[in-house]
């Protein structure tokens, strides 16, 4: 249950404080400097910076009145310019005729915020410490802002409590420094504080428009209606409807009360782009996607003054959600003809779209024509190779974004460390652990959450639980993620043990652990142990089955050799079983060479139409063991006539970094002579402690000599071959395989480690192999 959090105690508004202007003059110009001063503020109003400047120049002797109008023109937009603005008040302390006053450290203390130059801000904090304008209001107030947004909370506090006076923004600029962070208790103490001590002060729109977003992210819907209530009793709706209303339309969306939403929007008399794009956004963010376009269509209704690269922003994310693309192409070409292609949310938001779609050449192609792109944008394009199993360029863009000097943040290595774990590159997986780490991102729950996902799936499963057990933080993923990376290690009772920690340390599961914990008993044969967590999942802990917990349970079962069980619980079934219910007591009939079963089950497939290629392969497979190679033939026609092609057995291997591949009886390699000659080699040695080969994995009609061969130049053979001739003795060898690891193979590795004394992992489509002296940690039960 989550925490109960304070109540908020609003007091109603007093006046707002006006701040006095800036002073006109401080010293007599000549009417050459009276004009160009002109210029120069004419300019500045109409944002003209660049002839601005040029004006300035032109001045012999710039006043102090002078370098403040343009420092603070620079200040005032953002990144972009503030670094102008730093430069024009180093010019500005070389002329020792004009020192700054306490109107200039504002303006300059606002770029090194801007820049979250903490160095330079803190330079300014002694400038003007030493001309005495540190505790000036302004001064003081610019400097909270700085510290605060650079996270440097104690000396913010410092400046804040020296203040002899404080107004309103002095306050909002605490509350809202914490607010930026998500220190929701320490803004809200600053809020109660500020009522508490000054009663001429109350919360202004500033104050509810810092602290709402706060509120929706720690879900606090009491707080956030105290806070509307004393908005409407404040009247700040009369002057700041936009900002208020558009803030607590956002907070409801977020607290999953869209109902309170759209009641805020309809009350609204003015609505800008922004209010529709968090009305939009509200929408899609509680997965309520056809009603977030509907919405966007009635924005464009209202005529397109409200369409901005943030509403469309929105619509594409549900077009994405939606799968719907034509949809998601016709808002493209919308914001080509609207002058908006070229901006850089709409832009990301484009390019994600295409990419969470599969659609990667559009994808490409849009990443390529963008002439400004930032860390969204890579990220963006990552996640997308990645998701389509394209780890491979997902490194290369990785490495583009590095050499642009883009900076990667949570989400960009999130989207890239899957890539390492899909190729099994444990190099590449260390690589992006040290960078994480370097980049003081290591301690993120997600960035740990993926660690552990890459370390086990690249074999090295005592590092994932090291991951997991110093994490300052573990959520639902992360237990969730480790219990499931035991599972495809064989690890069924290490599994098993960490459910019951997880337990003990009042984290409740949920659906999706106990398909990790299902799957675990499932890959190390612990068939009662399945059932008994199966049946406790709805009994204890309410959580309905679905299909995929089904799925496990026939797995379950049906490797276990309990077929006829398996074939009944199908039947008992509540739901209508799919065809990965029956997908997965098909392969157990492949196992367990149950013909008669394995037609009947591919009958009941058939009818429901095979998703995929791999169901119509296990048939084929089935009646080749068999022997019976005229019915085989006849299911890969009727494979060939339904469209579905069998991906080829590939294995890979990595070498100090670089991948390499091999398939079945490929000669490409440029080492394959020596690699066959290795083969070879092993084979003599293997049969001598009484290898035979099981010519029942040969699946084509062949003679009992070519089978052996066709057998011995399996991929994970040749991969595991290269591997002894290129890693030295005291290495062990990762292969990874793109299919099952067929029983012969399986065999073979296990005389390997005998003969050349190695210690190999094989990571194919179901689990993890670990070789060694003979054994292998599935006891032979995959």
């Amino acid at each position: 249950m989550r925490p109960r959090l304070p109540a908020t105690k609003l007091k109603p508004a007093a006046a707002p404080i006006h701040r006095p202007p800036p002073p006109t003059t401080s010293r007599l110009l000549s009417t050459d400097e009276c004009g160009l001063q002109q210029q120069l503020d004419a300019n500045i109003a109409r944002g003209n910076l660049s002839l601005a400047r040029h004006l300035f120049d032109q001045i012999p002797d710039p006043d102090v009145r002078a370098y403040n109008a343009l420092i603070r023109a620079y200040s005032w937009r953002g990144p972009g310019l503030a670094a102008y603005a730093l430069n024009l008040y180093r010019a500005m302390l070389q002329d020792h005729r004009v020192p700054p006053d306490k109107y200039t450290f504002p303006f300059v203390l606002k770029a090194c915020s801007a820049l979250l130059d903490l160095r330079f801000g803190r330079a300014i904090h002694r400038h003007a410490a030493r001309a005495g304008l540190h505790t000036d209001l302004f001064v003081s107030t610019a400097l909270i802002d700085l510290y605060m947004k650079c996270a440097f909370f104690r000396h913010a506090t410092n400046v804040f409590d020296q203040m002899p006076t404080r107004d309103a923004v002095a306050w909002n600029a605490m509350l809202a420094g914490y607010a930026l962070h998500g220190m929701y208790h320490h803004a809200l103490a600053y809020l109660l504080r500020m009522q508490d001590l000054d009663a001429r002060l109350r919360p202004n729109a500033s104050t509810l428009v810092s602290l709402l977003p706060l509120l929706a992210q720690h879900r606090a819907l009491s707080q956030g209606r105290s806070v509307h209530a004393y908005s409407v009793r404040a009247c700040l709706h009369d002057k700041d409807g936009v900002l208020v209303g558009t803030a607590l339309l956002d907070m409801y969306a977020k607290c999953g009360h869209l109902h309170y939403t759209c009641r805020v929007f309809e009350a609204m008399d003015d609505k800008n782009d922004v209010t529709w794009s968090a009305l939009i956004g509200g929408f899609v963010l509680c997965n309520r996607m056809l009603e977030a376009f509907g919405l966007f269509k009635d924005m464009l209704a209202q005529g397109l003054c409200f369409l901005s690269p943030t509403s469309v922003a929105s619509a594409l994310r549900a077009c994405a959600n939606l799968a719907d693309l034509r949809i998601g192409k016709q808002l493209h070409v919308l914001l080509a003809k609207s002058g908006l292609h070229s901006d850089l949310t709409a832009g990301n938001s484009l390019l994600s779209m295409y990419a969470k779609a599969g659609l990667i050449d559009e994808a490409t192609a849009l990443f390529d024509e963008m002439v400004v792109k930032d860390t969204v944008s890579y990220s963006a394009l990552i996640s997308g190779y990645v998701q389509n199993g394209m780890a491979d360029e997902a490194f290369i863009v990785f490495r583009t974004m590095q050499a642009c000097n883009v900076e990667p943040d949570v989400a960009t290595m999130v989207s890239l460390i899957p890539a390492c774990s899909h190729l099994a590159a444990l190099q590449h997986g260390k690589c992006s652990h040290a960078s994480v780490i370097v980049r003081g991102i290591a301690s993120e729950t997600s960035i740990c959450n993926s660690l552990i996902d890459m370390y086990a799936k690249c074999g090295r499963i005592d590092l994932s639980r090291q991951i997991f057990d110093v994490m300052p933080a573990q959520d639902i993923v992360s237990w969730n993620t480790m219990i499931a990376g035991y599972g495809i290690h064989g690890l069924g009772k290490e599994a098993t043990a960490l459910f019951l920690d997880m337990k003990n340390r009042a984290c409740e599961p949920d659906a999706v652990t106990f398909i990790c914990l299902i799957s675990a008993c499932s890959h190390s044969g612990l068939v009662t142990e399945g059932k008994r967590w199966f049946h406790m999942m709805e009994q204890r802990y309410g959580i309905t089955p679905r299909m995929e917990h089904y799925i496990g349970m026939v797995d379950l079962l049906a490797r276990g050799g309990f077929l006829d069980e398996a074939y009944q619980f199908i039947q008992s079934m509540p739901l209508k079983a799919d065809v990965r219910v029956w997908g997965a007591l098909l392969g157990a009939c492949r196992v367990h060479k149950n013909i008669d079963l394995g037609k009947q089950v591919a009958r009941m497939i058939q009818k429901l139409g095979p998703e995929g290629t791999g169901n119509f392969v296990l048939l084929s497979n089935i009646f080749s063991a068999a022997g019976r190679f005229d019915e085989a033939a006849e299911v890969r026609v009727l494979q060939k006539e339904k469209g579905f092609k069998k991906s080829p057995g590939c294995s890979w291997i990595e070498i100090n970094g670089s991948l390499h591949a091999f398939i079945g009886g490929d000669r490409s390699h440029p080492q394959s002579p020596q690699i066959y000659e290795e083969l070879d080699s092993i084979l003599v040695d293997i049969q001598k402690l009484g290898y035979q080969a099981d010519t029942s994995f040969v699946l084509q009609d062949l003679e009992d000599e070519e089978k052996e061969k066709a057998l011995l130049y399996h991929s994970e053979k040749l991969a595991i071959a290269f591997g002894i001739l290129t890693l030295s003795e005291d290495k062990t060898i990762f292969v990874t395989k793109n299919l099952r690891v067929c029983g012969d193979c399986h065999t073979v590795i296990k005389y390997m480690t005998l003969v050349r004394k190695r210690v190999i992992i094989v990571r194919d489509a179901n689990r993890f192999h670990h070789f060694k002296n003979g054994q292998c940690s599935c006891g032979d039960f995959w």
